[in-house]
């Protein structure tokens, strides 16, 4: 079963409501964004998250220090990292990593020391999808996120192209730059049961 990651929550309503109809992982944006939260926003929501729901941390070119300390104010389960990686930054850390890759035209995957893989869209949170033909996974040795412009209607088209350990959304499952309960609902249904829901 795929797994579904919700990113970019900042409101115990969306946390509630991504962990009431499933999903497996909550992402909270510690970078520059319209969806960033700080340290001690993200670490007040997380006592309403299960432990059997995983806490990730978002983070673009971070220092070793700043993962450090949000793991321990966050009490986060991986970190998220995007942007320029230090070959070093992920040895030693005190929970899991996702690497976030930017596809680009030639469909380039670099060698990785995270647990995981994300493969996004040239400009993350911008809700395009990249070019999913450039991209050929057969020979990772990581499991992998696909992000990058999914929602409720190309979810499962997704899934099937690519068959991820995990899906990740943010503008995908927003109304207006706000999250969208339905949407989150809707989103997960998709992924979880083939389930697709009139408006």
């Amino acid at each position: 079963m795929t797994k579904v990651k919700i990113c970019g929550l900042s409101t115990k309503e969306a946390v509630k409501t991504a962990v009431s109809v499933g999903a497996d992982y909550i992402g909270f944006v510690f970078a520059p964004s319209k969806r960033q939260v700080t340290l001690e926003q993200a670490a007040e929501l997380t006592k309403i998250i299960p432990t059997n729901v995983k806490k990730v941390g978002v983070f673009v070119s971070p220092s070793h220090e700043e993962l450090l300390e949000a793991i321990e104010k966050v009490d986060l389960d991986l970190v998220q990292i995007h942007g320029q990686v230090a070959d070093d930054l992920f040895d030693d850390l005190p929970c899991g990593s996702i690497q976030a890759i930017q596809v680009d035209e030639g469909g380039h995957v670099p060698s990785s020391q995270a647990d995981y893989l994300l493969f996004d869209a040239p400009v993350a949170g911008s809700g395009q999808t990249f070019d999913w033909g450039k991209l050929d996974t057969a020979g990772l040795a990581q499991p992998f996120f696909i992000a990058g412009g999914l929602n409720e209607d190309n979810v499962a088209r997704a899934i099937q192209h690519f068959s991820p350990y995990a899906v990740d959304v943010s503008s995908g499952v927003e109304t207006d730059g706000q999250k969208d309960h339905e949407k989150i609902r809707r989103f997960i249904e998709r992924v979880k049961h083939g389930i697709s829901r009139t408006k």
